[in-house]
């Protein structure tokens, strides 16, 4: 029984919230857990209340609860300041960093934490300064590099997946935006032009309607997922019954608007993962950047439709990670407690991401330093640095040649956890990228076996070893990784190297399934 004289509006529980946690809680993260049934709404729409009691059951799992229950299973020595977890996803994702989605980055704060010039009880000297060269020999998606221009610092970020490249270059470039929003502009006219010509919007119209009506009376927010939560409705049933009763209103309209479901062929990523509707508008839109000129205008738009088609893919909304089975009609999506459906065209996610990208360009533009950054495409275990990006930028050459890496920032790629080349695949499908799965070191298809595991001690000494070579005497080399399997000493010990220093950080907002404590330790190694 909830007890009135404990009840809370929005307003107050967010005020009481935030003084509850010790950082700011709004009245949308309030509204958000009565919408997806983590709390419930009482009274009308007019000034709904929460109850106080299930707001602290809620979050008794925060003001220090979660930090002892991790230290208690992970150690003492974990550094709780480290999972900044003070900020908002807003703030870990900000700017170009949300350009495009990658799998298994770290956040941008870690980066500054250890680059930047403060000290702390944890962080007792200052390892950089501003003019530094800072290499990232496992560049990724390019954090290192877009935090090294944050801060006034010069980075070289290296990467064996072409698109990685792409992906890290597209970030650190100073673009002309208004030619860049011509272009948008010119290829979305051309694209709704595209789109009068079939029945696609139309049909999708249509489909939703059906579903607006379908789940309201079904499916009611946020009473239904109130009433998963606590267990009164059997989900997995209810969920597949409501399904299948749906099922024959899009059978109809799809009959109705003659939509085709499947491709005629299942040969490459494109081919399967995207009903024929999105791939003729992908292939549309593609076709349409190729006619720009310029070379920056054209890779930038590449990523925003790269963006675009990974939102578009025939999946369930819980399985974009992972993809098991092409979905292609509608399906109860234990997510939004609610029957959803695939996408059958581009347009809505086209125009969403092109006016995010302009706008986070726009934000980069106001904290960008002048200084270079580039990522080369190469193996780190072989690639001459200074010869390659002699042939990217002739002035940064010279002055890496002359001055020469001050350390190293970088996650290497752990043990056998992921295929980074495969969760771009699409991409490579499209732009006709060259892939170079055997380069990866420690890819998930090699597993986790102790071949696997010998293989990738010797493919990451071989990357400290090629690149020891391009710094100067006294570096500083910091590699964040989850060492479950204990390996960076042997990996420090046969690179000559020593770890002088470990911080051990707790890993919160996984992507993965399982939330249970995790950490991993950003290792500190010198010279021996």
């Amino acid at each position: 029984m909830i007890e009135t004289d404990k009840l809370l509006t929005i307003k107050e529980a967010s005020e009481w919230a935030t003084k509850h946690l010790g950082k700011k809680v709004t009245t949308s993260n309030i509204s958000y857990l009565i919408q997806y049934g983590r709390i419930k709404k009482i009274g009308g729409n007019g000034t709904p209340q929460v109850s106080k009691q299930e707001l602290i059951n809620y979050y008794k799992s925060y003001n220090g609860i979660r930090e002892l229950s991790w230290k208690g299973q992970l150690g003492n020595d974990l550094n709780w300041a480290l999972s900044f977890d003070q900020y908002k996803e807003a703030e870990t994702t900000k700017h170009v960093h949300r350009l495009h989605p990658y799998k298994g980055k770290f956040i941008p704060q870690l980066v500054e934490y250890f680059l930047d010039d403060h000290t702390d009880n944890f962080k007792k000297e200052v390892y950089f300064k501003k003019g530094d060269i800072i290499l990232d020999p496992f560049s990724g998606s390019g954090t290192t590099m877009v935090q090294c221009c944050e801060i006034g610092m010069h980075a070289i970020g290296i990467d064996v997946s072409a698109f990685n490249t792409l992906i890290g270059n597209c970030k650190i470039t100073k673009y002309n935006l208004v030619y860049v929003q011509t272009e948008i502009s010119r290829i979305t006219k051309a694209l709704k032009e595209f789109l009068s010509n079939s029945n696609t919007l139309e049909f999708e119209e249509k489909l939703l309607q059906a579903l607006y009506e379908f789940n309201n009376k079904y499916f009611p927010v946020p009473e239904y997922k109130y009433k998963v939560k606590r267990n009164l409705i059997n989900e997995d049933e209810y969920g597949a019954e409501k399904e299948k009763e749906f099922l024959s209103i899009f059978n109809n309209l799809v009959q109705q608007y003659n939509i085709k479901l499947r491709q005629d062929k299942t040969d490459s990523f494109l081919d399967k993962w995207y009903s024929q509707h999105i791939r003729d508008e992908i292939q549309f839109v593609f076709n349409e950047i190729k006619k720009i000129k310029d070379a920056n205008t054209k890779k930038i738009i590449c990523i925003i439709l790269s963006r675009t088609i990974r939102s578009c893919r025939a999946t369930t909304h819980a399985d974009l990670a992972t993809l098991l089975e092409p979905i292609i009609a509608t399906y109860y999506c234990a997510k939004h407690g609610k029957v959803c459906k695939p996408l059958f065209s581009i347009l809505k996610w086209w125009e969403i991401y092109t006016k995010d990208t302009i706008k986070r360009l726009s934000q980069f533009d106001r904290l960008r330093t002048q200084t270079f950054q580039v990522c080369l495409t190469g193996d780190s275990r072989t690639i001459d640095i200074f010869e390659e990006l002699e042939k990217k930028n002739f002035v940064f050459a010279e002055l890496a040649r002359k001055q020469k890496i001050k350390g190293i920032f970088s996650s290497p790629p752990y043990v056998g956890l992921i295929d980074y080349h495969e969760q771009h695949a699409y991409a490579y499908d499209l732009f006709g990228f060259k892939r170079r799965d055997d380069l990866e070191i420690g890819p998930l298809y090699k597993g986790q076996c102790r071949e696997a595991k010998q293989s990738y001690i010797q493919g990451i000494t071989d990357v400290l070893t090629n690149c020891k070579k391009y710094l100067v005497d006294d570096y500083d080399i910091f590699l964040v990784a989850n060492d479950k399997y204990n390996i960076y000493p042997a990996i420090a010990k046969n690179s000559g190297m020593q770890i002088i220093n470990q911080f051990k950080r707790p890993v919160l907002n996984r992507t993965e399934k399982d939330k249970g404590a995790y950490s991993e330790i950003i290792f500190h190694l010198k010279e021996k």
